[in-house]
C-alpha cells in the first residue's frame, strides 16, 4: 500500500510535469522559475474553482430538495441567511492551502506569505459563517410566539461585531507573522480611541438591554416621539436603531440610546385595554342657553333616553319648588330644567346606549370654562375598538348625531363669522 510521503511526491512529480508542459508553449525567454510558479497558481486556481463551482452546486441544490421534502424553518433560514454558500469558500481556500506545498519553485519567504494570505482568508469566511449562523438563530427566534416582546436582534448585532473584531486581530496577527496577543497587549494603549469609536454603539447596548428589560417598546407598539418625527408602529429594534413606519408610510429611523434621554408615548395600553378615548368638545352658543318651556318638556319627555331623567329630575324639581317656593313670580326661588343641562342627560344617555362604545370604561360628559368660543362641553368615552378606521367612524357618526340634535333643545353651536354671514348683514341692510 502507498504511504502519504509516496503519494505526495507522485503529485508533485505530476504537477511538475503540466507545469513544465503548459510553459513549453511559451516562448524561450519566459522560461523560468517564475514562470513555471505563476503557471502552478493558476493550475491549483483554476482546479480549486472547478471543484468547489460543482460541490457547491451539488450541496445547493441537495439543499433545496431536502427544504421541499422536511420543510423545517431551519432549513429555509439557513438558505435564505446563505450560509452554506459562505462556509463552502473554505473549500477552494483549503485546496489552495494544500497545493500550494506542491510548488516546489516557489521561494520559502513567499511561499509563507501567500499560506499567511490564504489563512487570512479563512478566518474571514469562518467569521461570514458564524455570523450567519447567528442570523439564522435569529430568525429562527423571531418565528416564535412572543418573540417581539423580547427582541434579541440587539444581542445578535453585537456579537456579530464581537466575531468580526476578533477576526480583524487574527487576520492581522496572520498578515505580519505575529501572535494575536500582540495586538491584543496595545488595546490598553487605545482604549480612548476605542471607547470614542464605539461610544453610539455601548449607549446603544445599555439602552438595548433597558427598553427589553424594562418591556418598554416591542415590535408592534404604536409611538409617538416628536422630537424624531415618529408616529406609527415599531417594525424593527436593532443595536443601533429603532425603526418606525408612520401613518403616512414613511420611516423615522432614532437611534436606540436617543431612547434613554428622550420621552415617547407608547400607546401598547390602549390597545392592550380594548377601547380607544373620544375627547372632543361642542362648543355651544352661550346666548342660546335658556330654561326649557313646559311644551319642550312634554315633547322632549317621550324620548326613550331621557323618560328616566325627567322623571327623576321633575320629581326633585317639585319637591323643592313645593317646599321653597314662597314668589313664583322671582325666577331665582325656583328650580327648573335648562336646555343645556338636559342636554347633557341626552349626551350621557347616548354614550352609554351607544352599541360601540365600552361600557366598563369611563364616559363622562362635562363643561369646561367658557372662552370667547362659547361654553365647550367636553365628551369623554371610550370606542370599543382599537382600530383607526373604525374608531373615526364611530367618532364621526356620534358628533354628526349630536350636532343635528342641538336644534331640538334649543341650542346652537358656536361658530365665527364667516364670509357668507357678512354678505347676508349686506344684504339686510340693502333691504331696509
Amino acid at each position: 500500500m502507498m504511504n502519504d510521503s509516496n503519494a505526495s511526491t507522485i503529485i508533485k512529480s505530476t504537477g511538475n510535469k503540466i507545469i513544465e508542459w503548459m510553459v513549453s508553449f511559451l516562448p524561450e525567454s519566459l522560461h523560468g522559475e517564475w514562470t513555471q510558479t505563476i503557471a502552478g497558481i493558476l493550475i491549483i486556481g483554476l482546479v480549486a474553482g472547478l471543484l468547489q463551482f460543482l460541490v457547491r452546486v451539488w450541496i445547493i441544490r441537495l439543499l433545496h430538495q431536502l427544504r421541499k421534502k422536511a420543510e423545517h424553518p431551519w432549513y429555509d433560514a439557513l438558505l435564505q441567511c446563505k450560509v452554506p454558500q459562505r462556509a463552502l469558500f473554505l473549500l477552494p481556500l483549503l485546496i489552495f492551502h494544500l497545493g500550494i506545498d506542491w510548488l516546489s519553485q516557489l521561494p520559502d519567504e513567499f511561499l509563507h506569505f501567500l499560506l499567511r494570505f490564504v489563512n487570512s482568508l479563512m478566518i474571514l469566511v469562518v467569521a461570514r459563517t458564524l455570523g450567519g449562523l447567528l442570523t439564522v438563530f435569529h430568525t429562527i427566534y423571531m418565528g416564535r410566539e412572543g418573540a417581539g416582546k423580547r427582541p434579541i436582534k440587539g444581542y445578535i448585532q453585537l456579537l456579530i461585531i464581537f466575531i468580526y473584531i476578533i477576526a480583524v486581530i487574527l487576520i492581522f496577527a496572520q498578515l505580519v507573522d505575529q501572535s494575536p496577543w500582540y495586538f491584543l497587549s496595545g488595546i490598553g494603549a487605545i482604549s480612548a480611541i476605542l471607547l470614542l469609536i464605539f461610544r453610539d454603539t455601548l449607549l446603544s447596548l445599555v439602552a438595548g438591554v433597558q427598553l427589553t428589560n424594562n418591556n418598554l417598546i416591542e415590535v408592534g407598539d404604536w409611538i409617538e416621539m416628536s422630537q424624531f418625527g415618529a408616529d406609527g408602529d415599531v417594525i424593527d429594534i436593532a443595536l443601533h436603531s429603532v425603526r418606525v413606519q408612520n401613518w403616512d408610510k414613511t420611516i423615522a429611523v432614532i437611534p436606540t440610546h436617543k431612547f434613554l434621554d428622550n420621552s415617547f408615548r407608547n400607546w401598547r395600553g390602549m390597545k392592550q385595554s380594548g377601547g380607544r378615548r373620544i375627547k372632543r368638545s361642542l362648543y355651544l352658543d352661550i346666548e342660546s342657553i335658556r330654561f326649557l318651556t313646559l311644551k319642550e318638556v312634554r315633547r322632549l319627555r317621550q324620548s326613550h333616553l331621557l323618560k328616566e331623567y325627567f322623571d327623576k329630575k321633575l320629581k326633585e324639581v317639585d319637591q323643592y319648588n313645593a317646599q321653597n317656593l314662597d314668589d313664583a313670580s322671582v325666577v331665582t326661588n325656583a328650580r327648573w330644567l335648562t336646555n343645556i343641562g338636559t342636554f347633557r342627560a341626552y349626551v350621557s344617555a347616548y354614550m352609554k346606549n351607544h352599541p360601540q362604545i365600552h361600557k366598563k370604561l369611563l364616559v363622562l360628559i362635562r363643561q369646561h370654562e367658557p372662552t370667547e368660543n362659547g361654553l365647550p362641553m367636553e365628551v369623554y368615552a371610550f370606542v370599543n375598538s382599537t382600530e383607526w378606521l373604525v374608531y373615526e367612524q364611530v367618532q364621526s357618526d356620534i358628533f354628526d348625531h349630536l350636532l343635528s340634535i342641538l336644534p331640538e333643545f334649543g341650542l346652537r353651536h358656536f361658530q365665527k363669522p364667516s364670509g357668507y354671514d357678512f354678505d347676508k348683514i349686506s344684504e339686510n341692510r340693502r333691504l331696509h
